[in-house]
């Protein structure tokens, strides 16, 4: 008897690793950060993703005013979904009110140290994060006697060391 492998081959899945950018409003990503990670999140489950990363990448200035916004903040995301899922997933962001915009690339030549790599929201919270840590390092060392300023050089002697080069 022969197998037909046609039929075989329509039921494979094709469970690839994705990257996700998503663009959302600013003001209501300040006001409400929970709602629009629950936003992003719904729409990953709906389309039955399995999320590996997902954190805010950063504030930008927009290139073109999106909903009379001239401003956006990104998603960046990871996640590993059927390949069939990618269509209906952006028809549904489309339909969404909280996101913008999304661009989805193909991930799987990513490593697992390139996808959790510091984004730029990361490294502004952590460049306000070492002022404050630094002065409290400061307040928590004993303080030592001032250092008594070393005397100048005199004039006499700075005319000497130029005359003599």
């Amino acid at each position: 008897m022969v197998r037909d492998s046609s039929k075989a081959d329509l039921k494979t899945v094709n469970v690839r690793l994705y990257e996700g950018l998503f663009l959302v409003d600013p003001v209501q990503a300040a006001a409400d950060w929970d709602s629009v990670m629950a936003a992003v999140r719904g729409l990953l489950e709906k389309a039955k993703a399995e999320i590996v990363s997902i954190g805010k990448w950063d504030d930008r200035k927009l290139a073109y005013k999106i909903r009379k916004e001239t401003r956006g903040a990104y998603i960046i995301c990871y996640f590993r979904v059927n390949s069939t899922s990618i269509q209906q997933m952006e028809r549904n962001i489309q339909l969404s009110a909280t996101i913008w915009r999304a661009l989805i690339l193909n991930a799987e030549r990513m490593s697992p140290k390139d996808i959790e790599r510091e984004t730029p929201a990361m490294a502004a919270e952590r460049m306000q994060q070492r002022p404050a840590e630094e002065a409290a390092d400061r307040a928590a060392e004993p303080k030592e006697q001032a250092a008594k300023p070393e005397p100048a050089d005199s004039i006499e002697s700075v005319v000497e060391d130029t005359a003599t080069e």
